[in-house]
C-alpha cells in the first residue's frame, strides 16, 4: 500500500547584492548542501510553513513573493512534495540557526547550484533560479518609482483668512449737537433760470356780461287750506284804537287802584 507523500515547503531565498546571492544551507549531518525547506505542520498552510522554515534555517527575516514551482522526489522516508516561493532576506541575521543547521552560504546562482548535494535540487535551482532573478529585478525597478511617489510632500501651512474690516457705522448725532451740513451735490434741486422764462402779458380778468333778469310777475302765494268754520268777517273800527293822551291813561290807572283798595 503506497504511503501518502510528505508535504513540505521551501524557499529560494535571495539577498540583495551585485550579483544577487542565493541561500544554501549546510546540514550538520554529512555537511550536505540543501535548499531551505521543512515539513508543513498540522493546521499550517504551505506558505506559512515556508516562511517559518526560511527564518529558522537562514536566521533572517524574509519577505515571501511569487510561487516558483513544486519539486517531488523519493527519499528514505518515502515520497516528498515540496512547494517553493521566491523570498527576499531582510537586513542582517536576527535568529539563531536550528540545531541541525551548520552554516548558511550566500552564493551567486552558478555557485549555489554547484554547492547543492542532491541532483534533483540542483536541477530545480538551475530552472527556477533565472526566474527568481528576473522577478527580483522587476520588483526592484518598480519599487523605485513607487518610493518617489510615496515621498511626502511639504506640508502646506494653513493660512487663516482674515475678513476685511467692516466699514465704520457713524453714530447718530446727539440732541445737543447740530446736524451735519448736507452737501449740495447730495440734494436734488430744481434751478429755474429767470432769463429763460418768457414774459407773460398781463392777463385781463375775464368778465362775464351779466344780463338783467327778466321781470318776474308778483306771484300770489296760494292760500293754504282752512279747517276753521266759515265765520263772517267782523268789521272793526280802527278809529277807536287810536292812542289816548298820556294824562288820561294815568288817570285811569289811578281810578283802578282806588277801586281795588
Amino acid at each position: 500500500m503506497a504511503r501518502t507523500p510528505v508535504l513540505a515547503a521551501g524557499g529560494i531565498v535571495l539577498r540583495q547584492a551585485e550579483p544577487p546571492l542565493f541561500a544554501g544551507v549546510r546540514l550538520r549531518k554529512g555537511n550536505a548542501g540543501v535548499l531551505p525547506k521543512g515539513k508543513v505542520g498540522k493546521g499550517e498552510t504551505p506558505r506559512a510553513a515556508t516562511e517559518r522554515k526560511a527564518m529558522e534555517e537562514t536566521g533572517h527575516d524574509v519577505a515571501v513573493h511569487e510561487f516558483l514551482g513544486t519539486l517531488a522526489y523519493e527519499s528514505r522516508g518515502g515520497s516528498k512534495v515540496v512547494h517553493y516561493w521566491r523570498m527576499e532576506a531582510r537586513g542582517d541575521a536576527a535568529y539563531e540557526l536550528m540545531r541541525d543547521i551548520k552554516a548558511v552560504d550566500w552564493l551567486p546562482l552558478a555557485d549555489a547550484v554547484d554547492r547543492l548535494s542532491r541532483d534533483y535540487e540542483r536541477a530545480f535551482l538551475e530552472n527556477v533560479g533565472p526566474i527568481a532573478l528576473s522577478a527580483a529585478a522587476h520588483a526592484a525597478a518598480t519599487r523605485k518609482p513607487r518610493a518617489k511617489q510615496a515621498t511626502p510632500e511639504k506640508r502646506r501651512t494653513r493660512r487663516s483668512v482674515v475678513p476685511p474690516p467692516a466699514a465704520p457705522v457713524p453714530a447718530p448725532p446727539r440732541a445737543d449737537q447740530p446736524s451735519p451740513p448736507i452737501a449740495q451735490d447730495d440734494v436734488a434741486t430744481d434751478v429755474i433760470d429767470a432769463t429763460a422764462v418768457e414774459p407773460v402779458e398781463d392777463a385781463q380778468p375775464a368778465t362775464e356780461e351779466v344780463q338783467p333778469a327778466a321781470p318776474v310777475e308778483d306771484a300770489q302765494p296760494a292760500d293754504p287750506p282752512s279747517f276753521a268754520p266759515d265765520i263772517e268777517p267782523v268789521v272793526v273800527d280802527t278809529s277807536a284804537m287810536r292812542p289816548q293822551p298820556r294824562g288820561n291813561l294815568l288817570q285811569r290807572m289811578r281810578d283802578r287802584l282806588r277801586r281795588t283798595a
